[in-house]
Order: C-alpha cells, then sequence, then structure tokens
C-alpha cells in the first residue's frame, strides 16, 4: 500500500473497518513467513503480533499504529476504500530510427 495514502488514511479509517480488514488478511495470507511491506526486516508474521494481535474495537488507537497497519495489510481493503490507480498513457510513440551498419 502506498505511504502517503496509509497515512492520510490512518487519520479518517474506523475501527471497524481496519477490524475488517484483519480479518479478511487472516483468511487471505497464506504464508505468513514473507517479508513484510512495511519492514524488509521481519515477516509478515512478526509484524501481526507486533500490531494487530491483541486488536480491540473498542480501545482507541494512535494513528501510527494505524499507519503500520494499513501499510502492511490495506491490500485487503474494500475496493471503494482503496486509493484510486492512476494509469499512464503513452501519448508519443519513441523516436525510432533505422540503424546504420
Amino acid at each position: 500500500m502506498n505511504q502517503k495514502f496509509s497515512k492520510e488514511f490512518s487519520y479518517k479509517i474506523t475501527n471497524e473497518q481496519i477490524d475488517n480488514m484483519l480479518n479478511e488478511a487472516k483468511k487471505g495470507i497464506t504464508d505468513w513467513t514473507k517479508a513484510s511491506v512495511a519492514n524488509k526486516g521481519i515477516s509478515r508474521g512478526t509484524h501481526w503480533n507486533m500490531f494487530c494481535k491483541n486488536f480491540n474495537v473498542e480501545k482507541e488507537y494512535h494513528p501510527v499504529l494505524k499507519y503500520r497497519m494499513i501499510q502492511e495489510y490495506g491490500c485487503f481493503l474494500p475496493n471503494e476504500l482503496k486509493p484510486i490507480k492512476k494509469t499512464r498513457t503513452k501519448k508519443n510513440k519513441p523516436l525510432h530510427q533505422k540503424p546504420i551498419f
């Protein structure tokens, strides 16, 4: 997940939305030994234990903790909450000349 989006969205997201995201991540992740997206030095399982293990919907969390959760598991957010990806279109074809040998 994009760092800028994660940081901005961490102030807006509700605990219910984070809880749904984490439940989808539990179901969707099969290899917990892969390197974390947020920190390449730890695995996804270690990241889960540090930030998401005892997530409580009623508790108020600091935006930095939410940011780390979104950064790692934001791909499990519903499509309406994900940022719109901008597509680049090529307007001009590259200049080409036949090689002279």
